[in-house]
C-alpha cells in the first residue's frame, strides 16, 4: 500500500516531457488544475482525460505506474462519492429506506471523482517527469518576482522540494518498521477500520524518530557546507529557455483556451 504512493518519486525516462524547462511543467500543472473547476459539462472532462493522456504518451512513464498512485486516494474517492450521491437534493432514481440516490447526485458524484482523479494524476506526472533540484530552481525561477515583497522564495522552495524528496525516503522507512513488527507478531491487516488504524499507532513512535534523526543530519551536512540560503549564490546549471519550452507555453496557452470555451458550453445531457 505504501509503495503504492508516487506523489514526490522521479521516473528517469529520455522523453520530450523529462527535457522541458520546470517552470513550463510548473506552470502547465497550475493551468491544468485550475481548469479542472472551469468545466461545467462532461464534454470539458473529456478534453481534460485526453490532454494528459497525450502528455503521459509523451512523457514515456508507464500507464500502470501513473494509476498506481490512485490506490493512496481510494478511500477519500469512496467518501466523496457516497456524501455526494445520498446529500445532493434532486431527482430521485433510487430510493430504500431514508436514503435516496438522485439524478444530480450521480452526476456530482461522478464530477468530483473525474475532478479528484485527474487532479492527482496530474499533479503526480509533475514529480515524476522532474527532478527535486530542478523543481526547486524551477519554483525559485518562477517565483523570483516576488522578491520585491521580501518573499523568501528560496527558502520556501528549499523546504518544498526537501519535503518531496523525503516523501518516498520516509515510505519506505515505513515500510521496514511494519515489517519488523510484522515479523515480531504485530498484525495490521485483521480486524475493522478503527482496529486497523489502532494497530498503527506503534509505528509513529519509530517513525518520527528516524524523520527526526533524518532532518538533524541534513541540516548538519547543510551546515557544515556553510549553507546560508539563496542570497548571492550561483547555479551550475542555471536554467534557460528553449524553443521547445515556448512551444510548450504556447500549447498551455491554447489548451486553457480551449479548456473554458468547452467547460462553459450547454450540452445537452452532458451538462453538470
Amino acid at each position: 500500500m505504501l509503495r503504492d504512493i508516487t506523489l514526490g518519486q522521479y521516473y528517469q525516462a529520455q522523453s520530450p516531457i523529462h527535457r522541458l524547462d520546470p517552470r513550463v511543467k510548473l506552470a502547465g500543472t497550475l493551468i491544468y488544475v485550475i481548469t479542472l473547476f472551469f468545466y461545467k459539462n462532461f464534454a470539458g472532462y473529456a478534453l481534460a482525460i485526453l490532454f494528459l493522456a497525450l502528455v503521459i504518451r509523451l512523457s514515456k512513464v508507464p500507464f500502470k505506474f501513473m494509476v498506481r498512485g490512485m490506490k493512496s486516494i481510494l478511500f477519500l474517492l469512496m467518501i466523496t462519492v457516497l456524501f455526494s450521491l445520498f446529500t445532493t437534493p434532486g431527482t430521485p432514481v433510487v430510493t430504500f429506506w431514508k436514503l435516496k440516490i438522485t439524478a444530480e447526485g450521480t452526476k456530482v458524484a461522478v464530477s468530483m471523482v473525474l475532478r479528484l482523479t485527474l487532479l492527482v494524476i496530474g499533479s503526480s506526472l509533475m514529480t515524476l517527469t522532474t527532478t527535486p533540484n530542478n523543481l526547486t530552481d524551477g519554483m525559485e525561477k518562477g517565483l523570483g518576482f516576488s522578491k520585491v515583497f521580501k518573499v523568501p522564495v528560496h527558502d520556501i522552495a528549499m523546504m518544498m522540494s526537501i519535503a518531496l524528496r523525503f516523501i518516498p525516503i520516509l515510505l519506505e522507512e515505513t515500510d521496514k518498521i511494519m515489517k519488523a513488527q510484522m515479523a515480531r507478531g504485530a498484525d495490521f491487516e485483521s480486524g475493522n477500520l478503527i482496529q486497523r488504524a489502532k494497530a498503527m499507532v506503534p509505528l509513529l513512535v519509530p517513525l518520527f524518530i528516524s524523520a527526526f534523526r533524518r532532518a538533524n543530519d541534513l541540516a548538519m551536512a547543510m551546515e557544515a557546507r556553510c549553507y546560508r540560503g539563496g542570497e548571492g549564490r550561483t547555479k551550475m546549471n542555471p536554467l534557460k529557455y528553449k524553443g521547445r519550452d515556448y512551444l510548450g507555453y504556447l500549447i498551455l496557452l491554447l489548451f486553457m483556451v480551449i479548456s473554458i470555451w468547452v467547460g462553459r458550453l450547454e450540452l445537452p445531457m452532458l451538462t453538470i
